[in-house]
């Protein structure tokens, strides 16, 4: 038997482990991840046609793409009764009653924290 074949059956055999580009669980305290929150929200309120501000109630899945600066993570949203463009949001009450608002969403955003750039890849939201 050549000395290749045990070669190429341990590539065949263990490459889709060690080359796998699935996202694995983090921390949700992580620094980079923490700061992709944050972008992953204020993209959200620039681009709601809604005049009111919405803020983190809770982050559910916090993944990042092995080998890569890309995050995602499961975001739940409040809306509040600030305004959008209003500053410290983060302690703006929440709408009560029929103005209540929420959306869950899912974001993807790649990181290049050489040059501190958040780009988002996808995001999808649902809201209630």
């Amino acid at each position: 038997m050549s000395p290749k074949v045990p070669l190429l059956l341990g590539v065949l055999f263990l490459g889709p482990h060690v080359c796998s580009w699935n996202f694995e669980d983090i921390s949700k305290t992580m620094d980079y991840f923490s700061i992709c929150v944050e972008f992953a929200v204020f993209h959200f309120n620039q681009h709601q046609p809604d005049e009111y501000a919405y803020k983190l109630l809770w982050v559910g899945r916090s993944q990042r793409k092995k080998f890569t600066w890309i995050y995602l993570m499961d975001l739940k949203l409040g809306r509040t009764i600030c305004k959008k463009h209003d500053e410290d949001i983060d302690n703006c009450p929440l709408q009560e009653g029929p103005e209540k608002k929420t959306a869950n969403c899912t974001f993807i955003v790649d990181v290049r924290p050489w040059y501190t750039q958040f780009n988002l890849l996808n995001s999808t939201c649902e809201q209630k």
